[in-house]
């Protein structure tokens, strides 16, 4: 199936008035591109740790919309036209030229998994639960993981971080607090490696169906890893089922500003000698991560790993 894309450049001081138009008309969904650099507020939330080069903000707008049925074409194209006649008595419009193209309607779900390959982390092999397992690595111990819309295929240098941390301290029987656990790639990977149970949390609804898919790839009881959604740092109710001074090791591979604000938390559900594996650090947040751990008087830090420009934390509870 194709669909026609249609592109109006204008300025990014008619976006708002352009957008309630084309809403106006009928058009549903659109999609603007400019170089207008995000704000603190809009930033706070967001889970990445590295912006992309925005580009000089030079004041021009891309507005787009997509139709599938060009049957009354003639009809949105005029009152597209006679809308923006209108608007360009208030604002500035710019170059207010349309262009279009035909693009093919694409799974852009599952269009990513042709490059969710086998690979290996030391003696583990994780792969994607659509792949064969590699005759060359049937003997490695096997996790297989399909991240679904939630975060996880451990391919990313901070999930591995983590991964040979888990390897290096977890012990039969051990209990792990997994915080932000996305597709429950390190809470798999700590139940293969001797973990007894497993307590997950992620802000992220689909986190909790995509651990319990993940589990059943595994052969996994649903009883050895229980996830809910919510946020273990303000949330009482998610503190409260997490339990306190339980877990053996706490992972966490999120992000730096939240690892900083995470790390007051933690301790509080960490036995005493417990361990606190961190990652999702650019090594540009190193400092600032290790400084906020060394001013907590219940941890101390007791190594420090790199892979590319990451970094994991490895602290530990003596309070």
């Amino acid at each position: 199936m194709k669909w026609r894309k249609f592109t109006l450049t204008t300025t990014t001081a008619a976006v708002d008035l352009v957008s309630s138009l084309f809403d106006e008309i009928g058009i549903q969904g659109i999609e603007i591109e400019d170089h207008v650099p995000l704000t603190e507020a809009e930033t706070k939330g967001m889970f990445i740790d590295i912006l992309p080069d925005m580009g000089q903000d030079d004041g021009v707008a891309k507005v787009s919309f997509y139709l599938e049925d060009l049957s009354d074409l003639e009809r949105i194209m005029r009152e597209v036209e006679e809308g923006l006649d209108e608007l360009s008595q208030f604002v500035d419009l710019g170059e207010r030229t349309i262009t279009w193209s035909e693009t093919e309607d694409k799974d852009w779900i599952n269009n990513w998994k042709q490059y969710f390959k086998p690979f290996t982390v030391d003696d583990i092999l994780i792969k994607p639960t659509w792949e064969e397992i590699p005759e060359s690595h049937k003997d490695k111990l096997l996790i297989q993981i399909d991240p679904g819309t939630a975060f996880g295929t451990g391919q990313h240098e901070t999930t591995q971080l983590c991964i040979r941390q888990l390897k290096k301290y977890v012990k039969q029987g051990d209990r792990i607090l997994d915080v932000g656990t996305g597709s429950g790639i390190l809470g798999i990977t700590a139940l293969k490696l001797g973990a007894d149970r497993v307590f997950g949390t992620d802000l992220d609804e689909n986190a909790v169906a995509a651990v319990g898919e993940n589990l059943e790839s595994n052969s996994i009881s649903s009883a050895d890893f229980q996830v809910v959604q919510g946020n273990i740092i303000d949330d009482e109710t998610v503190k409260e089922q997490a339990g306190r001074e339980c877990y053996d090791i706490a992972v966490a591979n999120i992000l730096a500003p939240v690892i900083i604000l995470l790390q007051k938390e933690i301790p509080a559900h960490l036995k005493k000698g417990g361990i606190f594996i961190t990652s999702g650090i650019i090594n540009t947040k190193e400092e600032a991560v290790r400084q906020a751990l060394e001013a907590n008087g219940e941890l101390e830090i007791v190594e420090t790993t790199y892979q590319g420009e990451w970094v994991s934390v490895t602290a530990r509870r003596v309070g």
